[in-house]
């Protein structure tokens, strides 16, 4: 050996019986997936074949016309609808599930507090979403609450309730993500806890937050038990959320049920509506995820 040199040390050769277990777990696990996507694959295509054809600029620009001879119209209103009031229900249910998550993560991780917080955050996300229309329904469209029955925003209600422990649950593991070092070199520096959860932990954390978040919102938009029971459908374009507004799965519940072929295509391209609106948050969410690791990494 010459000097100054170390001695090559050469890894061990995979076995010919590992390397054929290696490529059968590979082929399985493709296999797996591919089975997987397979009814994904199916019911979008259908859905755009069947959608596809009822979408035109009228189907944006125009309401319902409540007829069930002349033009059925569009969906404009449940369209904006939607939007309203599962972008009402974000605002509810976003800042309070993290919120919730930073108390348990940061304040209280193994108290009996906690842990009885968490058993019902597990019971609430199993609970059927009518449930929490029920329960909506009872405590504030019965009684009256706000001067009327039902109301946009009580729908939001509803749908904050369904969307309340996937936000926490989904901010809580990804807050328990965050390494410990970090917390105790910020607590260290001298800083109080509330900035180093402001400056430091919701900051490393973002990107899993916001993903967690728009999981939530996507859940939120296509339910249509909780809105049937708190905000049923009008067919004109409403800003004012303390009327009745209308949604596209209640939309798309009540067209479904009718026998005219028109109203029942615009069902189909409502639910291609839905899906395109999930499918554009879940893009958006991806893209703040990675700018997030892009300067987080700078």
């Amino acid at each position: 050996m010459e000097s100054g040199t170390l001695p090559q040390h050469r890894l061990p050769s995979l076995s010919a019986r590992r390397r054929r277990a290696d490529k059968l777990g590979r082929g399985m696990l493709t296999l797996a997936t591919g089975i997987a996507l397979v009814p994904l694959v199916l019911i979008v295509s259908y859905l755009f074949q069947r959608g596809i054809s009822a979408i035109s600029w009228d189907f944006f620009t125009t309401d319902p016309t409540g007829s069930f001879l002349g033009d059925p119209g569009g969906d404009k209103s449940a369209i904006l609808g939607t939007i309203e009031i599962v972008g009402l229900a974000s605002l509810i249910s976003i800042p309070i599930g993290i919120g919730v998550a930073i108390w348990l993560v940061e304040y209280a991780p193994e108290s009996r507090i906690a842990k009885v917080v968490r058993f019902f955050i597990d019971v609430m996300t199993g609970v059927p979403t009518v449930v929490f229309g029920l329960f909506i329904y009872i405590t504030l469209v019965v009684s009256g609450v706000g001067g009327t029955s039902f109301a946009g925003w009580k729908g939001a209600a509803a749908l904050a309730l369904v969307m309340l422990p996937i936000v926490t649950r989904s901010a809580e593991v990804v807050l328990k993500l965050v390494p410990e070092g970090v917390r105790e070199a910020a607590l260290a520096l001298g800083a109080p806890r509330w900035k180093v959860i402001f400056r430091v932990i919701l900051p490393s954390a973002a990107s899993g937050l916001v993903t967690g978040s728009m999981l939530a919102v996507a859940r939120g938009m296509g339910e249509t038990a909780p809105l049937l029971f708190t905000a049923p459908i009008v067919n004109a374009t409403s800003y004012d959320l303390s009327g009745r507004v209308n949604s596209l799965p209640v939309q798309i519940f009540q067209d479904l049920k009718q026998p005219r072929a028109e109203l029942v295509d615009r069902a189909w391209a409502a639910a291609l509506t839905l899906v395109a609106m999930v499918l554009l948050l879940t893009l958006v969410a991806r893209l703040i995820e990675r700018r997030s690791r892009v300067t987080g990494a700078g």
